[in-house]
């Protein structure tokens, strides 16, 4: 560092360009590329009709414009904290009061990544560890990383992270004597990002009382994501493992209108422990003392007058002929290939793609490039390993969206994937097969 320079803080330096800029970087210019990689939502789905009605409604009294106009609370504005937790109560099919949650519980934050973030603020030290999934949502474990924090990671099944690699985990850092640095549990309970895949129901109860197990020096946390609950195509309504908490000490839930209504309004909540509401206040009042009042004001009005509801029920049915529109893609592309399967998300935004183990998917690989030159652009699944102790670099792995891109692209992206993923397999002498190897 020379006399000329910065001095930047640690934490500066130890911040990481998030891959979701490389890959705009590859996609510049290219108006013929589809992209497959974003997860960004449908435009045709963005909801300006609802929305411009409950602008209308809030700003159409003068007392109720000038009030959303002003400065609001740093927790939130209280309408909307009760809406919130009654819409989540009723997600659960129970009441609040049988959760233990009430509207002095809730946070509202500038969408869920603003929460995922003063929580880490809150809880985290340089040298603390957080345990996730592997693979994982990357642009968190990329943040966790900025705070010096170690992110060690559980191997996933189709059930999603493990309960006994997760024991082992814990178990092993106890032996090792850093039990005390364990500050986090996170988990993608629903059609996770990036894999598509959910956490079993019969392992939602169990990581509670595994968690409470392990928190001897003082209480882990378990951060449940549930960005895409309500993205649920297939299948029953799973509780969450903040049902499993009603003593509200354990989980701290994280949820967001931008998937399931649209990222324009850019509002999410952090439901959580009595404990841990006033230092996430006292936190995010240094971020910004309080969310944009406007946007709370124009959520509230959505929830209340039932057209949120209706726009989600709208969502899934586009976002599910979608989902299958690519499976089938996958299935008439790939479905021969020997080593080459997906996952089946039952909701949500992903399918996660698994090649033979020879195949290099990863940023500087063949295929990528391939893919490239090709008009198609995934995600490297190698983004989604944090670095952990023997952990898998997810080389051979990518993950699709179909959110953003319409039917036909859908069709069209993974028709160029599979032929630059087939020209890659004859190069390194993996043939075609007759039986299909998707699924999990």
């Amino acid at each position: 560092m020379g006399a000329n320079d910065f001095a930047f803080s640690h934490k500066a330096r130890r911040t990481q360009v998030q891959p979701v800029a490389a890959l705009l970087a590859a996609a510049l210019g290219r108006d013929d590329l589809i992209s497959l990689a974003v997860g960004f939502v449908d435009d045709e789905t963005l909801p300006t009709e609802a929305v411009r009605g409950a602008v209308d409604a809030v700003l159409g009294d003068a007392g109720t414009g000038r009030a959303a106009l002003q400065y609001g609370t740093t927790q939130g504005l209280a309408d909307l904290r009760e809406r919130i937790v009654a819409h989540v109560a009723g997600l659960e099919g129970r009441s609040a009061d049988e959760l233990g949650l009430s509207a002095g519980h809730a946070v509202v934050t500038t969408g869920s990544q603003q929460g995922l973030y003063i929580l880490a603020d809150v809880l985290l030290d340089p040298g603390d560890i957080v345990i996730a999934a592997a693979p994982s949502y990357f642009v968190y474990t990329a943040a966790l990383t900025s705070f010096g924090a170690e992110v060690h990671t559980v191997a996933m099944d189709d059930g999603g992270m493990r309960m006994d690699e997760l024991e082992r985990v814990l178990a092993g850092l106890d032996a090792d004597g850093r039990l005390d640095r364990v500050k986090m549990v996170y988990v993608v309970t629903y059609y996770q990002n990036p894999t598509g895949l959910s956490l079993a129901a019969d392992r939602r109860e169990a990581i509670v009382g595994l968690v409470r197990r392990f928190s001897r020096s003082h209480r882990i946390l378990i951060l449940e994501d549930a960005a895409y609950r309500e993205l649920r195509y297939d299948g029953p309504e799973t509780p969450s493992i903040r049902s499993y908490d009603p003593a509200n000490e354990t989980v701290a839930m994280a949820v967001t209108f931008s998937k399931s209504f649209c990222p324009g309004v850019k509002t999410g909540c952090l439901l959580l422990p009595d404990d841990l509401v006033e230092p996430v206040a006292l936190q995010k009042a240094n971020h910004d003392f309080g969310s944009a009042n406007v946007l709370q004001g124009v959520l509230a009005e959505l929830l209340r007058s039932g057209r949120y509801v209706e726009h989600v029920e709208r969502l899934r049915d586009r976002y599910r002929r979608k989902r299958d529109t690519m499976l089938t893609a996958l299935r008439d592309g790939l479905g021969d290939l020997p080593g080459v399967r997906w996952t089946i998300p039952t909701g949500g935004l992903y399918v996660w793609v698994t090649l033979p183990e020879a195949m290099d998917a990863g940023p500087t690989g063949r295929l990528f490039a391939e893919c490239v030159d090709r008009g198609v652009l995934y995600v490297p699944g190698e983004y989604a390993f944090a670095s952990s102790p023997g952990g898998s670099c997810g080389q051979n792995t990518l993950r699709l969206s179909y959110g953003l891109p319409g039917m036909d692209e859908i069709r069209e992206g993974v028709g160029r994937l599979a032929g630059a993923v087939r020209a890659e397999a004859e190069r390194i002498g993996v043939a075609s097969g007759t039986e299909a190897t998707r699924g999990r």
